[in-house]
């Protein structure tokens, strides 16, 4: 069992989703768009808000929280939105990678589906501070960074960073959240 869970009285949390054997799948501009798009469709049909985010190589981070503070909802909306992405992406996986690569989520099966994309458990860590939630943003946004993928972490196209550090447009509906 995650110890790290949605529960009653916390209303926002850091996630990650990491890929299977931290496959590199992200490096494929569809495969980030398969995210951001049902990032997008969660925003808009599923009452997710998100705060920040970032897709890097071999995982995605976020700050999400339910429009309505909801933990049952959002816990369904995130568990929808892994099932949704993680079957959209071994398809893509399987017609645009190598079969040693789609093999691999081939050989991590469960027993409700024959691939597994996402690792389990997505560690939901509750945000306790406005303190606390910068600290996680910023570690998002500097990810890339660390990384050495880019010098500026505005300049990192799956990110919220470019939202945040300069107003910009990005992927995906970020959600203006005042702690109060």
């Amino acid at each position: 069992m995650d110890r790290y869970r949605i529960t009653e009285g916390i209303g926002v949390y850091f996630v990650t989703f990491t890929i299977v054997e931290w496959l590199p799948i992200f490096i494929d501009e569809t495969a980030a768009e398969i995210v951001t798009g049902s990032l997008n469709h969660c925003v808009q049909q599923k009452n997710l808000c998100v705060i920040a985010y970032v897709i890097m190589p071999t995982h995605f981070h976020a700050v999400v929280f339910d429009k309505d503070f909801d933990p049952k909802r959002l816990e369904k909306t995130l568990t929808e939105f892994r099932k949704f992405t993680g079957k959209q992406l071994s398809n893509h996986v399987d017609t645009h990678f190598s079969e040693n690569i789609a093999a691999i989520l081939r050989a991590q099966p469960r027993t409700d589906r024959e691939r597994q994309f996402w690792q389990q458990g997505w560690h939901a860590e509750g945000i306790f501070s406005q303190s606390f939630l910068e600290q996680k943003v910023d570690y998002i946004h500097m990810n890339p960074c660390r990384k050495s993928l880019v010098r500026e972490p505005q300049h990192w196209r799956f990110s919220s960073a470019a939202y945040w550090l300069d107003g910009k447009s990005v992927d995906v509906e970020i959600s203006d959240v005042i702690w109060g």
